[in-house]
């Protein structure tokens, strides 16, 4: 299953300007701020803010797409013709994240939770009726994303 685009990482060279910046656009603080990362949480969607991003390829933001089977995912874009950016890393808890280039050097990005059994809050409401409600002991699979992305 796809659940689209819900990450997106900047790549910035003035990470303090940055930060003060889209602190502005977004007109919230950063839920994550740190000397080397900077992410916001807006609504269902984690925007981050990556030092390092340039030096790592990256030419402007990347989409990372949630997807529930990130292996077959990439084995479906690279069998389309997409170009191998980054390999599949865990970057904490289970959480699975790899990209792709497409035929014209965009970078698609890649994450996927097969650990989590407890949806992400906006999807909770959108459960069939009759179903059980998501366990609370459960991994909340929405919170610290972008830190385990930045610090891996």
């Amino acid at each position: 299953m796809n659940q689209g685009i819900r990450t997106v990482i900047y790549p910035v060279k003035d990470l303090a300007r940055a930060k003060m910046l889209y602190s502005k656009l977004l007109g919230i603080e950063p839920n994550l701020h740190g000397p080397y990362d900077v992410g916001f949480r807006v609504g269902d969607q984690e925007k981050g803010l990556d030092p390092n991003g340039h030096s790592a390829g990256m030419k402007g933001p990347v989409g990372y797409w949630h997807v529930s089977d990130i292996k077959e995912s990439l084995r479906l874009l690279l069998d389309a013709g997409a170009q191998m950016q980054q390999e599949v890393k865990d970057v904490g808890g289970g959480k699975l994240v790899g990209s792709v280039r497409d035929a014209d050097s965009n970078i698609v990005g890649l994450i996927s939770r097969p650990n989590c059994t407890r949806p992400d809050p906006i999807f909770v409401g959108f459960r069939r009726p009759g179903t059980d409600p998501p366990r609370r002991d459960a991994p909340d699979c929405s919170q610290g994303l972008m830190k385990e992305i930045f610090e891996n």
